[in-house]
């Protein structure tokens, strides 16, 4: 059976905007209260100002009150759809080393834990 986070992300992928890269990509993150918040990309012209679907989960989850993120998966077609490093440093203020990343391509998974991902992270605290 699907986990229901690979569930949520490829839902939130049909939301995607990407007339540019025709690269569309969902993400569901949990927090540690059950709580799933869901994300698409969305693309704007100027590249610079495109929004990864994980980055979008974090951010709602954020600003919705969300408490540590304890698991995301990120879902797409093609190939898959690792973290880009912006993503990565996003990550690193809201994960612990033990945070789970479930990436899903094509029926395919690999599974994380924020640690393996990002071994040498930049933090100020």
């Amino acid at each position: 059976m699907e986990d229901i986070l690979i569930i949520k992300a490829k839902e939130g992928r049909k939301h995607a905007y990407a007339p540019y890269s025709h690269y569309t990509v969902g993400a569901a993150a949990e927090d540690e209260q059950g709580n799933i918040y869901t994300g698409c990309n969305i693309e704007n012209g100027s590249y610079g100002a495109t929004m990864c679907a994980e980055r979008t989960a974090i951010f709602k989850a954020v600003s919705e009150g969300a408490g540590k993120i304890k698991r995301i998966a990120i879902t797409a077609e093609g190939s898959m759809p690792y973290p880009c490093g912006m993503c990565r440093q996003v990550m690193s203020e809201f994960f612990s080393d033990d945070t789970i990343i479930i990436l899903e391509c094509d029926g395919k998974t690999e599974q994380y834990t924020f640690a393996e991902l990002m071994p040498h992270r930049f933090n100020l605290g």
